[in-house]
């Protein structure tokens, strides 16, 4: 764990160093497309050991609507210019902050909102042992989930019932599994568009 703290500080701070003049376009894209509102979506998720931390990301949604916790593709509270920040995972870049902070890691569970943990069962509490991260394995899995949820009839019930429960495994098979190169893997893997393989997810 020595070098997943090394590596998570070490590149989210040259990953904000390189990245400034995207960010700051970025920046004044939303200011000039979607005016009405923060740049910034600030919202409290579920970290390590179940403690609460604000989480960052650049605002995609209209204000009124951006607390909602599930995203569908093609939603109307999505904006034109957000939904092309989320598509190339662009408005996730500044949780690197969230990195650099310690919040979170470059690889680990995606953090959920207050309410989800409480859902977990004693023994898959242990999934909260793990600082949240950018990508992950079961990132990786769903990582077409608001594409997934614009086909089913009711998103909500078949996030809590399938996708919601298929992380939690997905996460502790990681847990019991991890090692630096795995993470590696895993970062490599979502850079490049990849899937894990089928038997690190059963």
């Amino acid at each position: 764990m020595v070098l997943k703290f090394i590596f998570d500080r070490t590149f989210s701070f040259v990953g904000l160093v390189v990245l400034i003049p995207v960010l700051i376009v970025i920046v004044i894209l939303i200011r000039l497309k979607m005016p009405n509102g923060p740049v910034f979506f600030c919202q409290k998720r579920i970290g390590k050991d179940g403690q609460l931390f604000t989480m960052y990301k650049f605002r995609s949604m209209t204000v009124e609507h951006c607390g909602i916790s599930i995203s569908v593709a093609g939603e109307d509270r999505i904006t034109p210019l957000g939904a092309t920040l989320r598509k190339y995972k662009l408005d996730e870049l500044p949780e690197l902050w969230n990195v650099l902070k310690g919040n979170m890691s470059f690889v680990g569970p995606r953090p959920d909102v207050p309410g989800y943990a409480d859902r977990l069962s004693e023994k898959d509490r242990v999934i909260l042992k793990l600082k949240p991260g950018i990508t992950g394995p079961a990132s990786l899995k769903y990582r077409n989930e608001e594409e997934l949820l614009a086909r089913v009839q009711n998103p909500r019930v078949y996030n809590d019932e399938v996708i919601f429960p298929d992380k939690v495994r997905i996460n502790k098979n990681y847990l019991h599994n991890w090692s630096f190169w795995l993470d590696i893997k895993i970062i490599v893997y979502t850079i490049i568009g990849k899937d894990l393989e089928e038997e690190f997810l059963k």
